[in-house]
């Protein structure tokens, strides 16, 4: 029983250790050394628990932005329309990650999909679809509300988020002078799209 105890601790002084080094320092300045340093642990210890400084860090980051996302959650008005509060999400979710020293690292996507791909091989492809999947509730009941387009899978209507956000890593390729314009005009065509069509809609798009 203690000896569980003490192992749990452990774990947890390391994610003390890794969070704030990440924050001061960056993920490509902070070394498995460091990390058990500032945790005064032995450096095999850190393999006991996490197999690479990209384990570690990617469970820190899912932490980070489960945290976000709560906070964001708390903050909206979900009784609003929809484009309303996806505009707002998408907004709150930029400032929040590119505020947070560990989220931050989302936009360095050279680094970042290193660390992802070494994550998914640890904990599988199914632990890395963390961008909107807090949100994923509030797509069910826009669709059982009748007020988004059921046809549309959940998941599928997650990825198009996803999208959306991660064509905000591209600046650079597809232009900077586009931004933020161009995910206003994304999320404007996309939830436009979304958008349940009433028989009336229907009859009129047939007869045009």
């Amino acid at each position: 029983m203690f000896k569980g105890h003490n192992s749990m601790e452990k774990k947890e002084r390391l994610f003390r250790a890794g969070r704030s080094l990440f924050k001061a320092k960056g993920y490509k300045d902070t070394s498995v050394s460091e990390i058990t340093k500032k945790a005064s642990l032995a450096t095999g210890t850190f393999y006991n628990y996490f197999s690479s400084k990209d384990h570690l860090f990617m469970e820190l980051f899912l932490e980070e932005n489960r945290k976000l996302k709560q906070r964001i959650m708390k903050t909206i008005d979900l009784d609003r329309d929809p484009m309303s509060i996806v505009e707002e999400l998408m907004v709150m979710n930029t400032v929040g990650m590119r505020k947070n020293p560990i989220l931050r690292e989302w936009y360095n996507r050279e680094v970042f999909e290193r660390i992802e791909q070494t994550y998914r091989e640890v904990k599988g492809i199914e632990q890395v679809g963390f961008v909107y999947d807090v949100f994923f509730d509030l797509v069910k009941r826009w669709q059982q509300t009748g007020i988004m387009r059921d046809d549309i899978p959940p998941e599928m209507v997650m990825a198009i988020f996803h999208s959306i956000i991660t064509i905000d890593t591209r600046k650079e390729e597809i232009g900077i002078q586009y931004f933020p314009k161009l995910i206003d005009h994304l999320v404007g065509f996309v939830m436009e799209g979304l958008k349940k069509e009433t028989e009336a809609n229907r009859t009129t798009r047939r007869i045009g």
